[in-house]
């Protein structure tokens, strides 16, 4: 139970390896899906389409009997819509209510638009259901075109759609920072910029409780959530550090790496965390990205350009608006090293990126001259 009239029928997945076909969940996922019983009843959202007999179920439990009047869809994701169609079957009466390109959606995931049976809402319209007044702000772009939250101010709800949300399934105990984190910044973090307007557009609203469509309802220390949330769509520094992001085929740098890491924490960094993206979950380096202000790439020269881990970190990077940073480079190359050239051309569209004027580069192995470098670099990120 969320509320007196608010109650929560979703359900845990722990059978799913990959959400999204590519992030890792080793502690499932929750599709969550809300019911607000007032004279009229409003279900809010659907869930994951293996699920939707259990969903009915809970639906049918907490329902008592009664038939619900709505189905409120705020996003159109697969993992939140795909039983739409079984419920207005299975309700035939009970309107939906959504936005004008949510319902262009249903029509190509269900060749249904239910033209006979909608209600389109636009930002700052409402709907009541007696005690419950909703009223709905659309957040296109975070992360489908489609999206919408609602707000009911008698309880004083925010159904956020997926943002605020995690990875992980309800029944698991886990920080909420670090899957939370991973989780925007691999769905949403491309579409800061919308999110943070989101975020503007809900200032003025009295919330005490998020239900989010992934993730625990988040009910305390409110000001915390609130605060990471204007911290990463601003693109803002999260955390003291120095992240260093290496690859190394033989050994060499890696070792350079080494180096630098003692040399940062024997300087005074606060936090050195060290990625191996040959070996580590990438959406984990994305994250710890975005999270530090400072950055270290060590790579390797590989086909002209960088080792492939690097690349594909880079382009992820640059393709979630990477900005605001300051970043050091270490490059190896036995012959005609050129990582570091190809790194600030990957980089060159992101934002207020600082690079360093030490760029140390490594001929083959770590040399007496590659140690000073090392600790100037050291010197010069902190």
């Amino acid at each position: 139970m969320i509320t007196k009239d608010i109650k929560y029928i979703g359900v845990n997945d722990h059978k799913i390896d990959l959400f999204e076909g590519q992030y890792t969940v080793p502690n499932g996922m929750a599709y969550n899906s809300y019911l607000i019983i007032d004279e009229k009843i409003a279900v809010m959202d659907t869930v994951d389409g293996k699920f939707g007999d259990e969903w009915l179920n809970n639906l049918k439990s907490e329902l008592d009997g009664r038939k619900p009047d709505y189905l409120i869809v705020h996003h159109m994701e697969p993992d939140h819509s795909a039983n739409i169609d079984k419920f207005a079957n299975t309700y035939k009466e009970a309107l939906i209510v959504s936005t004008d390109k949510a319902f262009a959606m249903m029509e190509k995931f269900f060749g249904e638009s239910y033209e006979d049976r909608r209600i389109v809402v636009k930002d700052g319209d409402t709907l009541s259901l007696g005690q419950h007044n909703l009223s709905f702000y659309t957040a296109p772009m975070v992360h489908w075109p489609e999206v919408m939250m609602s707000y009911d101010s008698s309880d004083k709800v925010l159904f956020s759609a997926d943002a605020f949300g995690k990875f992980g399934a309800l029944d698991c105990d886990e920080d909420w920072a670090c899957e939370a984190r991973r989780y925007y910044f691999g769905i949403v973090g491309k579409y800061g910029v919308q999110a943070g307007a989101v975020l503007k557009k809900l200032a003025g609203l009295d919330i005490k409780v998020i239900c989010p469509l992934h993730g625990p309802v988040l009910s305390e220390n409110l000001e915390y959530y609130l605060n990471l949330y204007n911290i990463w769509t601003s693109y803002g520094v999260e955390s003291e550090g120095v992240l260093i992001c290496y690859t190394s085929v033989y050994g060499n740098t890696k070792k350079a790496v080494e180096l630098l890491e003692k040399e940062l924490l024997a300087n005074g960094c606060p936090k050195v965390s060290v990625n191996d993206l040959a070996r580590c979950d990438m959406a984990e380096a994305v994250e710890d990205a975005f999270r530090y202000g400072k950055l270290v790439l060590a790579t390797t020269t590989y086909n002209g350009e960088i080792f492939p881990f690097m690349r594909e970190f880079l382009h992820e990077l640059s393709e979630r608006g990477f900005k605001n940073r300051k970043i050091g480079i270490i490059e190896n190359g036995s012959w005609a090293p050129v990582a570091a050239k190809t790194i600030k051309k990957m980089l060159e569209n992101s934002k207020n990126i600082d690079f360093t004027d030490t760029t140390v580069t490594i001929h083959s192995s770590v040399k007496n001259e590659n140690i000073e470098q090392i600790k100037a670099l050291a010197k010069e990120i902190i």
